[in-house]
C-alpha cells in the first residue's frame, strides 16, 4: 500500500477530527455568534471541506460504473451474479426491518418527545413558520415520488442524465438508483457475451478503474485537512441551546443506532461472516471515521472498497458490487433514524399513532432507507414524506435541523458498515458454496 511512513491514514484522520471538534466547541463556547469565526468558518473552513468533499464526489460515478460492471463481468456466472443480488437484496430488507424496529422500541420506551414545556414547544413551532431551510425541504418532499414512481424510475430514459444530475437536489429522475442499474444491465450483458471481443473493453474499464483508485489515493491525502475543516464548521456553529432542548431525542438515535452497530452487526458478522467481531470493527475503523467526519456513504465509498479488499481481503468482485449497490440501496442507519425521528415528532406534536400507523413508518423507512441519496442530509425530504403520511406536521422537520449533522454523522457510520457487513456476509457464503461445489469441507 502507497501511504505515509510513520503515522497510519486513519490516525491523521482522527487527529484532524479531534483538532477539528475541539476548536469548534471552544469557538461555539467563548465566541457564539462571533463575526470572526463566521469569517472564518465562511472563507476558510467550509471551502476548506468542500474541496475535499468535492475531490471525492468527482469520481463517484465512474467509480460506480466501472466497479459494477467489472464486478459482474469478472464474476462471469449469471446464476452467481443473480444469487449474489438475492442475498443482498434480502440482507438489505431483513436487516433495514431490524433497525427500524429497535429505533421504534427504543422510542417508545424513553418517548424523547414528550415532557417538553408548552412554552419551549409554542416558542419551536413558532420559529418554523419563518425558516426558509424548513420550507425548501417541505418543497422538496412533497415533490417526492410514490414507491411505484421510484420503482419505474429506476430504469433510466437517459443513463447519462441520471449520471449527471444524481446530486442534484433538485433533480426528481432515478439519479444514483438508475446509474447503478444501467451499469448492472451494462456488466450482465459483458459477462455473456464473446469475450475474445470485449477483452479490449473490459481491459479499458480495468484502466480506468486504476485511475480512479490512484485518484482516490491524491483525495484522501487531503482527508485529515478537510475532516478538521468539516467538523469545525459544524461544531462552531451547532447551538447548546437546541442540543439541550433535543438532547433525549439525540440520545435516543445515538443509542439505537449503537446497538444497532455493535449488536446486530456484530452478531451477524460472528455467526455469518465467520469473522471476529473486534478485529472486523478494528479493520474498518478508517472507513467508520470516514464515515463519521464525510456524512456521506458515496463519498466514503471508495475507502470502503480498498479496505474491504485490502484489510478484510474479502473477494475484490463481490466487493465490487455489494459495496458500490450498498452505498445507495443498504442505509440502515438513515431508516432507523427516520423511523425514530417520525415517532419523535409525533409525541413532540401530540399526535398518537395507531400500531398500524406505527408499522406504516417501518415499511415506509425501509422503503426510504432505500431510496435515500448517499449524501449529506439526503434523508431529511424522505423524512418528511412519511411524517405526512401518518398525519404528522411536515414543519416539523425544522425541529431537528440543528442536530441532523450530527446524527447524520452516526448513521452514515451504521450505514457504511453495514455495507461491509453484508459484503462480508456474501463473501462467506460464496465461498462456502465453491467449498461445498468442490467437495472441500
Amino acid at each position: 500500500m502507497n501511504r505515509e511512513a510513520g503515522m497510519p491514514l486513519h490516525t491523521r484522520i482522527f487527529i484532524g477530527l479531534a483538532v477539528g471538534l475541539g476548536l469548534g466547541l471552544l469557538c461555539n463556547i467563548v465566541l457564539p455568534g462571533d463575526p470572526r469565526v463566521q469569517w472564518v468558518v465562511a472563507n476558510v473552513a467550509y471551502p476548506a471541506g468542500q474541496i475535499f468533499l468535492r475531490s471525492i464526489f468527482m469520481i463517484v460515478i465512474p467509480l460506480i460504473f466501472t466497479a459494477i460492471v467489472l464486478g459482474i463481468a469478472d464474476l462471469g456466472d449469471i446464476k452467481k451474479i443473480g444469487r449474489i443480488g438475492l442475498k443482498t437484496l434480502l440482507f438489505t430488507v431483513v436487516i433495514t426491518g431490524i433497525s427500524v424496529l429497535i429505533g421504534l422500541t427504543l422510542v417508545n420506551t424513553v418517548k424523547p418527545g414528550v415532557g417538553l414545556s408548552e412554552q419551549s414547544r409554542t416558542a419551536l413551532i413558532g420559529a418554523l413558520s419563518n425558516n426558509e431551510k424548513v420550507s425548501g425541504i417541505v418543497t422538496s418532499a412533497g415533490e417526492a415520488k410514490t414507491p411505484i414512481q421510484t420503482l419505474v424510475e429506476i430504469i433510466p430514459r437517459n443513463p447519462l442524465a441520471d449520471a449527471v444530475y444524481a446530486f442534484d437536489p433538485e433533480y426528481r429522475g432515478g439519479g444514483l438508483l438508475s446509474v447503478m442499474f444501467f451499469s448492472v444491465v451494462f456488466g450482465v450483458a459483458l459477462a455473456v457475451s464473446d469475450p475474445r471481443r470485449t477483452a479490449p473493453l473490459v481491459q479499458g474499464l480495468q484502466g480506468l478503474y486504476d485511475v480512479i483508485m490512484k485518484i482516490i489515493e491524491f483525495a484522501m491525502n487531503l482527508a485529515p485537512y478537510g475532516v478538521a475543516a468539516l467538523i469545525f464548521t459544524t461544531a462552531s456553529q451547532l447551538g447548546f441551546e437546541v442540543i439541550l432542548v433535543l438532547l433525549k431525542y439525540v440520545l435516543v438515535v445515538i443509542a439505537a443506532l449503537a446497538i444497532h452497530q455493535f449488536v446486530t452487526y456484530g452478531l451477524i458478522v460472528r455467526f455469518f461472516a465467520r469473522l471476529n467481531p473486534l478485529k472486523f470493527f478494528q479493520s474498518i475503523r478508517e472507513v467508520m471515521l470516514t464515515a463519521f467526519s464525510t456524512s456521506s456513504s458515496n463519498a466514503t465509498l471508495p475507502t470502503a472498497i480498498r479496505v474491504s479488499s485490502n484489510e478484510l481481503k474479502l473477494n475484490r468482485d463481490i466487493a465490487n458490487f455489494v459495496l458500490t449497490v450498498g452505498s445507495t440501496a443498504n442505509q440502515n442507519g438513515t431508516a432507523l433514524y427516520e423511523g425514530i425521528t417520525v415517532l419523535f415528532l409525533a409525541q413532540f406534536y401530540g399526535v398518537e399513532l395507531t400500531i398500524g400507523q406505527q408499522l406504516t413508518v417501518v415499511l415506509l423507512s425501509i422503503l426510504a432507507g432505500v431510496g435515500t441519496a448517499g449524501v449529506p442530509g439526503g434523508s431529511l425530504p424522505l423524512v418528511v414524506l412519511v411524517l405526512q403520511t401518518v398525519g404528522v406536521p411536515a414543519e416539523g422537520i425544522g425541529i431537528i435541523l440543528g442536530v441532523d449533522r450530527i446524527l447524520d454523522m452516526c448513521r452514515t457510520v451504521v450505514n457504511v458498515t453495514g455495507d461491509i457487513t453484508l459484503a462480508a456476509c456474501v463473501d462467506a457464503s460464496e465461498n462456502r458454496a465453491s467449498a461445498k461445489d468442490t467437495g472441500v469441507a
